[in-house]
C-alpha cells in the first residue's frame, strides 16, 4: 500500500481521540507496541480525497510534553526525533471545544515543535449545550492553522477533516506562541551550538527532558547535564515558568474567540449528579445496587435465549445421530464436539448482557466515577490510583488489563497490580459460575422479583474485588520500594450512551469469546473424546463381557445395563486413568476423578471447565436419550453412595476454587512478557493455586 502522508493524532485524555481514530480508519487498523518500549501503538489507514492514503498513528493521551509516564514519554520522543518510525508529516490536534483553555496548553507546546498541524475541534455539540460560542474563523486566524469543527461520536466533520488533511502543506504555518529565548536567555543558542537542532523549543526540551529521550547518546546526555548545571535549571520551576507564559498567550487567544452564555453548563449538571453518585458512602451503595441489578438481569433475562440455544444443540445432536452412519466420527461429533460447544455457547446470552451493561456504564461516563471512588480504597491497600483501570478492566479479561498497567510508573505498584488483577472475576469465569450456581443454588425468587441465583453471582464478583484488595495489602508489606505513585484523572461529563457503540462492543466481545473459547473447546473436546473413548488393550472387552453376562442373567434391565456399561467404560478409559491418578489430591476438596479431568483441561482457559464437563457427562450418559447438559450434570450420582455428585458443599467448593485458581495460560504468558521475569508468573501461580486449594478445602468441610 502506497502511503502518501503520515499523520499522528495527539490530544488530552477524554477528548475523543480514539473515536476520531476509529472514524478515520474504520476497521483498517492494527495494534502493536512502539519500537523498544511496551507502550501500545494503534495504527490505521485513512482514504483521503484525490486518491491519497494516510497512515494514522494514535499517540497516547497526554496533558503536556512534560512526561510523567511511559505513555507520555513516547509522545515527546516520537515528535522530537525525526528519525523515529512514528514521526509524523502532519499532526491532528484533537481539542475538546467545551474545555478549550486546558487543551490549548498542550497545543502551544506541540505548535512550537513546528510540525504542520490541524486542529480538530471536537465536541462542538456539547460546547453549544453548555452555552460556549467559539468563533472558529477567528481562532484559526489567531493560531495560524486550520480549525475543523467535528463531532467524532456522531461522525460529523470527518469529510471536511479528511479534505484538510489532503490539502495540508509540508510547511508549518502555525503562529509562534511564547518568547522561548526569554525563559533562559542564551540557553537555546548554546544547545544549537552543541547539537544539530534547528527548532528552539526542541532545544529547550532536550535540556529539560533528557532523562526521558531514549535516542540521545551518553556523550550528548553528559553535555546536557553540564548545561543544566551551568544554567541552574530546575525542571519543575522551568515547567512552571513556561506554563505561566503559555497561559498568558492562551488567555489572549480565547478573549477574542470564545464567549460563554450565562445558562448552566452540562458540566455543572454533571457536578450536581456527582454529589450523589460519588458520595463517600452513598456512591458505593449506588454502585453495589447497580451491580445487583446487572446480575439479576444476567440470570432472569438470559433464561429464554439460553433454553433456545440448549434445545437447538439437543435437536442438532439427535438429528445427526439419526442420519449419520454409526461409527467413531459420529460419536466424536455427537458426544465430543457438540456437547463441548453447547456447554459454553449456551452462556453467550449472559455474556452479552454483562457487556451491554459494562459498555453503557463506560459510555455514559459512570465507569470513570467508579475508578475515582475506588482510588480511595486503592490508596488504603497500598496500590497506585492508576491500578483502578486494570482492576476494573479485569471484569472483561485479565490479559489486556495487565497490559494496561504500563501506565503505572511506580514499579512496586505495577507488580502488585499485575499479581492481583487475575483475582477479579473475568468473563471466562462467568460460564463456570453460572453453571455451578445453577447446580447448587435454588432457582427461587425472593419477594417475587429478586433472583437468589443472581445474588449468589454478585457475591462471587464482590469476592473477587475484596480478595484482590486483601492480597494487595499483604503484598504491600512484603514487596519493598521507596517510590510513590500518583493518580490524575479528568472526569468526563455525563452523556447518553451511543447505542450503536454499545451494540458493536457487545458483538465484538461475544465474537471474541465464542471464537477464542470455541477453538480451544473444540480441540479439548476432541482430545477428551479420544481419551474417554479408548482404553488400554482388553479393558473395554472385559467390561462388555461382564455386562453381557448381567443382561443374560436379567440381574439388571437393558437401560440400566447400558448406563452402567457407559460409566464403567469411561472409568476404564485413558481419561478415567488420568482422573483417577489425580483423584487422591483433589478428594479432600470433595471432587471426584471426573471433576479432576475438568480441572486439568481448564488450565488452558477457565471456561473450558464447562465444555469438559459437558463432554464427560455426554460420554457417560445414554447416547439414545439426549437432554440438556445441565440436567445431565445435575443427575450425576456418586457410584459409592448413590448421592448427587454436585452437593452444596462440592458446588461451593468449586466456586471458591475457580474464584482463586490461576487457570489461564494466556494470563501467565502476558505476565511473563510484561515483567520480563519468570519468577512473577511462578509466584502468581503458586499463591493463587495455594489459596484456591486451602479455601476450597475449608468451604467443603464447613458445608459438608
Amino acid at each position: 500500500m502506497k502511503i502518501d502522508l503520515k499523520v499522528a493524532l495527539i490530544g488530552n485524555p477524554n477528548t475523543g481521540k480514539s473515536s476520531l481514530f476509529n472514524a478515520l480508519t474504520g476497521m483498517n487498523q492494527k495494534v502493536g507496541n512502539f519500537p523498544g518500549v511496551t507502550v501500545e501503538k494503534k495504527t490505521g489507514f485513512a482514504k483521503l480525497p484525490e486518491g491519497r492514503t494516510a497512515q494514522v498513528i494514535d499517540l497516547p493521551g497526554t496533558y503536556s510534553l512534560y512526561p510523567k509516564s511511559k505513555d507520555e514519554a513516547i509522545v515527546l520522543e516520537v515528535l522530537a526525533d525525526t528519525q523515529n518510525s512514528g514521526h509524523p508529516d502532519l499532526l491532528i490536534f484533537i481539542a475538546d471545544a467545551s474545555n478549550l483553555k486546558r487543551n490549548l496548553l498542550l497545543y502551544t507546546q506541540v505548535a512550537d515543535l513546528k510540525i504542520p498541524v490541524i486542529i480538530a475541534l471536537n465536541m462542538m455539540d456539547m460546547a453549544d449545550r453548555e452555552g460556549i460560542r467559539i468563533n472558529v474563523d477567528a481562532l484559526a486566524k489567531k493560531l495560524g492553522v486550520r480549525v475543523i469543527p467535528i463531532s467524532a461520536r456522531k461522525g460529523k466533520g470527518i469529510i471536511e477533516l479528511k479534505q484538510a488533511m489532503a490539502e495540508a502543506t509540508s510547511v508549518p504555518l502555525q503562529a509562534d506562541t511564547i518568547d522561548l529565548d526569554n525563559l533562559y536567555p542564551g540557553l537555546i543558542a548554546r544547545v544549537k551550538q552543541d547539537f544539530i537542532v534547528s527548532n528552539p523549543y526542541l532545544a529547550l526540551q532536550l535540556v529539560y527532558q533528557y532523562p526521558y529521550i531514549r535516542y540521545l547518546t551518553p556523550v550528548e546526555i553528559s553535555k546536557l547535564k553540564q548545561l543544566e548545571n551551568e544554567y541552574d535549571i530546575n525542571p519543575s520551576k522551568a515547567q512552571a515558568k513556561e506554563t505561566i507564559a503559555r497561559y498568558e498567550f492562551i488567555n489572549d487567544v480565547l478573549y477574542d474567540t470564545v464567549q460563554r452564555d450565562s445558562k448552566p453548563s452540562q458540566e455543572n449538571y454533571s457536578n450536581r449528579i456527582d454529589k450523589v453518585l460519588t458520595h463517600k458512602i452513598g456512591g458505593f451503595l449506588i454502585f453495589i445496587l447497580i451491580l445487583f441489578l446487572i446480575f439479576q438481569a444476567i440470570f432472569t433475562w438470559a433464561n429464554i435465549p439460553m433454553d433456545l440455544i440448549s434445545n437447538f444443540f439437543i435437536y442438532l445432536t439427535n438429528l445427526l445421530s439419526d442420519h449419520l452412519p454409526p461409527g467413531p466420527l459420529t460419536q466424536l461429533i455427537t458426544n465430543g464436539v457438540l456437547p463441548g460447544l453447547s456447554g459454553v455457547l449456551v452462556f453467550i446470552p449472559q455474556i452479552a448482557i454483562l457487556f451491554i451493561f459494562i459498555s453503557i456504564l463506560e459510555d455514559t461516563g459512570y465507569m470513570a466515577r467508579v475508578t475515582f471512588m475506588m482510588d480511595k480504597i486503592m490508596r488504603k491497600v497500598g496500590l497506585n490510583g492508576k491500578s483502578v483501570i486494570p482492576i476494573i478492566g479485569g471484569l472483561a479479561c485479565a490479559v489486556p488489563s495487565i497490559m494496561s498497567t504500563r501506565s503505572i510508573e511506580n514499579w512496586k505498584d505495577r507488580i502488585i497490580t499485575i499479581l492481583v488483577t487475575p483475582l477479579i472475576t473475568c468473563s471466562a469465569r462467568l460460564p463456570v459460575y453460572t453453571l455451578l450456581i445453577s447446580l447448587v443454588v435454588p432457582q427461587r425468587m425472593l419477594w417475587g422479583f429478586i433472583s437468589l441465583q443472581g445474588i449468589a453471582l454478585m457475591m462471587m464478583y464482590l469476592l473477587g474485588f475484596f480478595s484482590a484488595f486483601i492480597v494487595a495489602w499483604v503484598m504491600k508489606k512484603i514487596i519493598k520500594s521507596g517510590q510513590r505513585g500518583y493518580f490524575i484523572m479528568e472526569l468526563p461529563v455525563y452523556q447518553w450512551p451511543r447505542w450503536k457503540n454499545v451494540g458493536l462492543t457487545m458483538l465484538q466481545k461475544v465474537k471474541a469469546f465464542a471464537f477464542q473459547a470455541g477453538k480451544v473447546i473444540i480441540a479439548v473436546s476432541i482430545i477428551l473424546w479420544v481419551l474417554a473413548s479408548y482404553a488400554p488393550p482388553g479393558r473395554f472387552a472385559a467390561i462388555e463381557r461382564y455386562y453381557q453376562t448381567q443382561r443374560s442373567s436379567k440381574k439388571v434391565s437393558m437401560m440400566e445395563s447400558d448406563r452402567l456399561l457407559a460409566s464403567a467404560k469411561l472409568e476404564a478409559s485413558y481419561a478415567g486413568i488420568l482422573g483417577k491418578t489425580i483423584e487422591p489430591v483433589i478428594r479432600p476438596l470433595g471432587y471426584d476423578w471426573k471433576i479432576g479431568i475438568a480441572l486439568i483441561t481448564s488450565f488452558a482457559a477457565r471456561e473450558v471447565f464447562v465444555g469438559t464437563m459437558a463432554t464427560i457427562y455426554s460420554a457417560d450418559g445414554d447416547a439414545h436419550h439426549q437432554e440438556a447438559i445441565l440436567q445431565k450434570i445435575k443427575a450425576a450420582k456418586n457410584p459409592d453412595n448413590g448421592l448427587p455428585v454436585f452437593t452444596t458443599a462440592v458446588g461451593f467448593s468449586l466456586l471458591i476454587f475457580y474464584a482463586f485458581a490461576m487457570q489461564c495460560m494466556s494470563t501467565m504468558v502476558v505476565v511473563y512478557k510484561e515483567t520480563n521475569a519468570l519468577k512473577w508468573p511462578v509466584i502468581q501461580f503458586i499463591y493463587m493455586t495455594g489459596l484456591a486449594y486451602l479455601l476450597s478445602f475449608g468451604v467443603y468441610h464447613l458445608l459438608k
